[in-house]
């Protein structure tokens, strides 16, 4: 029975949460009355789902956007839960760790290092590529993307290096990141020699979780 019971409590939370509705009535079963006469469940679920721009302007760059992330948990009323931060590029990152000066100097020149972009990576030798099948507009179509595409193996296995995304608690209405976490966009595929215009790059948001209330 009492594991029939904790079934059913689970269920309904996992409704409530699922499909955004509060459970205002009182759960009692056997085992929570030995402990205490009642046992509620209330809390609504929320989310809040978002996209920045981030500007970038260096062959590989590094980006805090710790405050506009907090902005966007803060805005969403949520208590307990998670905040997912995805970049939306196969050459950007997320990683949490600390944006001091000297530090994003060195791991700039750290991942270049290890990742050379003058390496002859095989994903650069455009003319090799075969194009996916059906493409849009056929062989032609294929062939002239391909003389637009720039040789930045380099930046996509930088950006696997680093990670997509990161997803971070949220306790008591805040994120649980350290006092020398930030979370930090990196882009692997700026401007070639720091020249150029700066790149606009799109990170999602979502926060999931419960009010609290």
């Amino acid at each position: 029975h009492r594991a029939a019971e904790t079934s059913a409590m689970a269920l309904a939370l996992a409704l409530s949460l699922s499909c955004g509705f509060s459970l205002p009535s009182t759960i009692t079963t056997s085992a929570a009355a030995r402990r205490t006469p009642t046992s509620a469940v209330s809390m609504a679920f929320v989310t809040q789902y978002e996209q920045m721009s981030v500007e970038t302007g260096r062959t590989v760059s590094m980006v805090d956007i710790t405050k506009e992330v907090a902005a966007v948990v803060e805005k969403s009323g949520c208590v307990e839960g998670t905040v997912t931060v995805l970049a939306k590029h196969s050459t950007v990152g997320v990683m949490l760790n600390e944006f001091e000066e000297r530090f994003v100097s060195d791991a700039r020149q750290w991942l270049q290092r290890i990742v050379p972009p003058n390496y002859p990576w095989l994903h650069n030798d455009i003319d090799f590529r075969a194009g996916p099948p059906g493409y849009e507009g056929g062989d032609e179509a294929w062939r002239a993307m391909r003389m637009q595409e720039p040789p930045n193996a380099h930046s996509h296995i930088i950006q696997f290096v680093v990670g997509t995304s990161e997803a971070i608690p949220i306790h008591e209405g805040k994120m649980t990141i350290g006092t020398f976490q930030n979370i930090i966009v990196v882009d692997a595929d700026g401007p070639a020699g720091n020249l150029g215009s700066p790149k606009s790059r799109t990170i999602c948001v979502q926060v999931q979780g419960c009010d609290g209330k």
